[in-house]
């Protein structure tokens, strides 16, 4: 389930009642951008224990179009490969 900014804010304010919750939308706010930032500089980005993300390039080549089966050209383009931690993925799949 996708989660939303505002959730996530909620989440760190309910957690955290000491800090501002602008001061949480900032931090909120400077990580998303430094993750977006990163990925358009074509680099890896790592959480350790957490997820990693990484710009693969995918190759241009012809494809064809299912309704009209008219054939067109697909030009290369960056897709991001995301790959979560042994640790996470043990977590999420352990039955209780």
């Amino acid at each position: 389930m996708p989660t939303k900014k505002s959730d996530l804010l909620d989440q760190l304010s309910d957690n955290y009642p000491n800090f501002f919750r602008k001061d949480l939308l900032k931090l909120i706010n400077i990580f998303v951008i430094e993750i977006k930032n990163s990925l358009k500089r074509k680099e890896r980005v790592e959480l350790r224990d957490v997820f990693s993300l990484e710009p693969k390039l995918q190759k241009s080549k012809y494809a064809r179009n299912p309704k009209t089966n008219e054939r067109i050209f697909i030009e290369e383009k960056y897709s991001i490969n995301f790959k979560s931690s042994k640790y996470w993925s043990k977590k999420i799949n352990d039955k209780k």
